[in-house]
């Protein structure tokens, strides 16, 4: 019998790493899905959660029908995008009103500000033009997301309003920091993973040439 015992004795520590394992698992995605719920819905009835998590992962019958709860699912992705987008606007106007008080910035068409860095003489782009260009491009944060290696030649009339609308008023040899509002860049769409929703976006843009 002393024999069977230790035997059991020295299988229970081989067992239970598994099931703490389980239990930590199970623990850890709980606290994930709880810090995520809390920034979204902080007044949250914890009851009904768990109820509904329980029902649904048990493949129980769900105490609400599918159309009522696709519909409240709905409505609380359009209210969570409208607080972003409201979010973002707040920051937006918050970023550009520091960068008017910045000495020597001038505002042109559509809010886009524009900072001469260095002067330049030749020939101002038209509407149709093609220009060659080297730039870099910052969001308000100042991470890089783009930036020109070598110069480029880009048709005026395909690039990003604020892009278009800057370097219209710039002559050729001209350096400026350039900065253009989400409505002027990639809006509420922003740009794959590189540019998110809303997002103002700074340049540095060096007018190298003009052709038509």
């Amino acid at each position: 019998m002393l024999r069977h015992s230790l035997l059991l004795l020295c299988l229970l520590p081989a067992l239970s790493p598994a099931a703490n394992q389980d239990e930590d698992l199970a623990y850890s995605l709980g606290a994930r899905l709880g810090e995520r719920l809390h920034g979204e819905v902080p007044d949250l009835p914890l009851d009904a959660l768990l109820q509904g998590l329980r029902q649904a992962y048990r493949g129980e019958a769900l105490r609400l029908p599918p159309e009522r709860i696709d519909a409240l699912l709905e409505a609380h992705e359009q209210r969570m995008a409208q607080s972003r987008e409201e979010q973002a606007r707040m920051a937006e106007g918050r970023f550009f009103a520091k960068e008017k008080s910045q000495y020597g910035v001038r505002e042109l068409e559509g809010g886009v500000l524009v900072r001469e860095l260095r002067a330049g003489s030749g020939r101002k782009p038209s509407a149709n033009s093609r220009v060659k260009v080297n730039y870099r491009g910052e969001l308000a944060d100042g991470s890089l997301f783009d930036q020109s290696e070598g110069a480029q030649w880009f048709r005026l009339s395909a690039l990003i309003p604020g892009w278009q609308t800057a370097l219209r008023q710039m002559p050729i040899g001209a350096r400026w920091r350039v900065v253009i509002p989400a409505a002027q860049a990639y809006g509420e769409e922003g740009a794959g993973d590189l540019i998110p929703p809303n997002a103002p976006l700074v340049f540095e843009v060096e007018l190298l040439d003009v052709a038509d």
